[in-house]
């Protein structure tokens, strides 16, 4: 994909999602933290639906240091991977207590050093909390980047180069949110909508499949 199409890209992109943000739940650092280390593999509206219970009965992360595993399995239990996901948001929590004064670490590395936290997790928390532009890349973002032409990369650290050196960083955190929604919404993993995608002339995917190309963007649902 050229310069010109990229630029096309964003600018469809932002016309179609005007507030590109997560769409966790989050009112501060603490958490932010806890969420998106709860959002792997698993989607933002089932951690929505546990994230309150659990941030009032925990609403600190010196709360949730001394909290009891069962108690907390018993919250989370709907999301996957509840007993892993358990034992290491308490644990991140006494390490961020004990190491961090009970501040969310603000590079890289220290968050990684964190039970729990990778990389996607690590640029979700410095992207979303503004401290340095990131461009994590999930299972919808991997796909998409792959239909447009943007990525071959054969993991999502790989796309993560890839995308970060095709946009500006300006440009990371909107391009993350709306690659998102457009993969949910309508660049769907099994059926993707391309009769109705506004992107289909950027897209060689859609070429390929024998979709005429749009040559207008469509009006579609705004996040």
């Amino acid at each position: 994909m050229g310069p010109k199409k990229k630029q096309s890209l964003i600018s469809h992109l932002a016309d179609l999602y005007r507030d590109p943000r997560s769409e966790l739940n989050f009112c501060d650092d603490y958490q932010l933290l806890i969420s998106v280390m709860l959002s792997a593999q698993c989607t933002d509206k089932k951690v929505n639906q546990v994230t309150p219970e659990l941030f009032r009965s925990y609403g600190s992360f010196k709360a949730l240091s001394k909290a009891k595993l069962p108690e907390v399995e018993r919250i989370i239990r709907p999301i996957n991977y509840f007993k892993t996901k358990s034992k290491n948001i308490i644990a991140t929590a006494q390490q961020v207590e004990e190491r961090f004064g009970s501040r969310v670490p603000k590079t890289h590395d220290e968050l990684t050093s964190l039970p729990g936290v990778g990389n996607k997790t690590a640029n979700v928390i410095l992207s979303e909390s503004g401290v340095v532009p990131a461009f994590p890349v999930d299972t919808h973002i991997f796909r998409l980047a792959h239909r447009l032409g943007l990525s071959e990369g054969k993991n999502p650290d790989a796309v993560e180069r890839d995308l970060r050196a095709a946009f500006p960083s300006s440009e990371w955190r909107g391009l993350h949110h709306r690659l998102i929604f457009h993969g949910r919404r309508v660049c769907k993993a099994r059926n993707p909508d391309c009769g109705a995608c506004s992107l289909r002339a950027l897209c060689p995917s859609a070429k390929s499949q024998g979709v005429p190309p749009k040559r207008s963007p469509k009006t579609s649902p705004r996040k």
